[in-house]
């Protein structure tokens, strides 16, 4: 099982406190706990000895007859197949989903119907995407309200920092994490897409700022 020696490799490899290399015409290996090389045969005949006592023979011949190690891993098979099962029937199944879960974008409502939203841009500044993009325009009382607000999912990370930023909680990453499209441009969301998520979602996602109120 020699292997010739690439052209120019004649000294030894150093590989943290263990070294390698060639001599002549073949490999030759560390031997643990000292510096003298093995060649390629005397490596690999070194992993394993034969035995040499008369139980050593028996139980290695019994090993490869009753083919034991395969029967040793059936039966952990068997044993794990009556354990208590730890996955599930998705999507028949579900898990509990984390307060922090950071799913589907939404902008949320008052009670009255108001839009939160305040067009203080600051999650559009935060964005580390640039997936936001606001338009703004003043209301008769002088307060500002957006005319347009879309998202881009495509470019989203999920990072969570629009809603950390917001000082009303009007847009938040909801608990939905199914929906999947068939296109790009379903993935470009608008203010109506965003208010309709928040409209659906807005007694899960009050129940999570709820009780993550305390860690903010």
């Amino acid at each position: 099982m020699s292997q010739a020696a690439p052209a120019g490799a004649q000294k030894a490899d150093v590989i943290g406190d263990m070294w390698c290399g060639y001599r002549g015409e073949d490999w030759y290996y560390p031997r643990i706990g000292g510096t003298a090389g093995l060649s390629s045969k005397e490596f690999v005949t070194s992993q394993r000895e034969a035995p040499r006592d008369l139980a050593g023979v028996l139980d290695e011949s019994s090993q490869t007859l009753f083919l034991t190690e395969l029967w040793r891993g059936l039966a952990m098979t068997l044993k794990v197949f009556f354990e208590p099962k730890v996955t599930i029937n998705y999507p028949f199944e579900k898990t509990t989903i984390s307060p922090r879960f950071r799913g589907e974008h939404a902008l949320r409502r008052y009670p009255t119907g108001e839009e939160r939203c305040i067009a203080c841009k600051l999650c559009e500044a935060i964005c580390p995407a640039q997936a936001i993009t606001i338009e703004t325009e003043e209301r008769e009382d002088g307060s500002r309200r957006t005319t347009r607000y879309d998202i881009d999912m495509t470019k989203c990370i999920y990072c969570g920092f629009c809603q950390e930023a917001c000082p009303v909680d009007a847009i938040v990453e909801g608990p939905n994490f199914e929906y999947t499209t068939e296109s790009h441009e379903e993935l470009l969301y608008d203010k109506q897409k965003l208010l309709a998520n928040g409209d659906r979602w807005e007694v899960e996602i009050a129940n999570n700022l709820r009780s993550e109120s305390q860690y903010r």
